[in-house]
């Protein structure tokens, strides 16, 4: 069964035989089945995809206090899926489920908090439903914990705990948590300025395909600032932000051209075409 909830995860088609032998379990009360058929009527895998009959199967497992199965009641009832949209019910959900010590309900809990859905808004809650989910390795928990420290909303403002929670969410590998990272260092907030540190989170988040840190990289490559000063590759960069509507990149890359040859902006031209990011 661990390997067929792995296919249920990842949305592989399942075989009829699989179907009724989870339907017959949760049909007979089964918490981890119930929620494993709301999976597969969700996905529409060996059945007709079906939202309102997979809220019905997270339901039944939720009130039996599975944990998974009262993260997903949360989601279909924060998104309107297969039932009426309702935040007051997925903060509750959400709430069995992270005091039950699940980190993305925890993390989803912070936000509900945060912006005052089906709760009062209290920026505390917040920060406290996001240290949790941190404490367990959440990287959105970390970078959104990061940002409350740098915004002093609902702790006190604390540039050097934001680079710490920010750096955590970095170092898995969230590209925006690097960017943001990366801008740290650029600016010395919460940490010592340093400029290659700086451009160095930029490409980490850049070679991801990040957007704003193409962008950010491609302003180092331009300035000589942290890397040495290659106009090629503050074009491409820019180049390649600007692809995804970054409107100061358009400006950076243009302004860029006019201090290369045609030769430069042809191979600039070619690595952006060539260019594929890294996972």
């Amino acid at each position: 069964m661990v390997a067929l909830c792995f296919f249920l995860a990842m949305g592989v088609a399942i075989a009829q035989r699989d179907v009724a032998l989870i339907r017959t379990r949760a049909e007979s009360g089964d918490a981890d089945a119930q929620l494993r058929l709301g999976v597969i009527y969700a996905n529409g895998q060996g059945v007709q995809k079906d939202a309102a009959q997979a809220a019905q199967w997270y339901r039944k497992s939720a009130e039996q206090g599975y944990v998974a199965a009262q993260k997903n009641l949360g989601d279909v009832y924060a998104d309107g899926v297969g039932v009426p949209k309702d935040d007051a019910q997925a903060a509750l959900w959400y709430r069995r489920a992270a005091e039950n010590g699940d980190p993305g309900a925890q993390l989803r809990l912070g936000f509900v908090y945060a912006n005052g859905k089906g709760v009062q808004k209290d920026a505390g809650q917040a920060v406290q439903w996001f240290r949790k989910a941190a404490e367990q390795g959440d990287a959105d928990a970390e970078y959104s914990l990061g940002y409350m420290y740098a915004s002093g909303e609902g702790v006190a403002k604390d540039e050097a705990q934001a680079a710490k929670w920010v750096r955590r969410a970095a170092e898995q590998g969230d590209p925006r948590s690097q960017h943001t990272l990366g801008s740290m260092y650029a600016t010395g907030s919460g940490l010592q300025k340093d400029a290659v540190q700086a451009a160095a989170w930029y490409s980490k988040a850049a070679q991801q395909g990040f957007a704003q840190a193409q962008n950010s990289l491609g302003l180092m490559y331009q300035k000589g600032e942290g890397v040495p000063k290659d106009l090629v590759t503050a074009y491409l960069w820019c180049n390649l932000a600007a692809s995804q509507g970054v409107e100061q990149a358009k400006k950076t890359r243009d302004f860029v051209a006019q201090a290369m040859t045609s030769q430069q902006v042809a191979e600039a031209e070619k690595l952006s075409r060539e260019w594929k990011p890294k996972r």
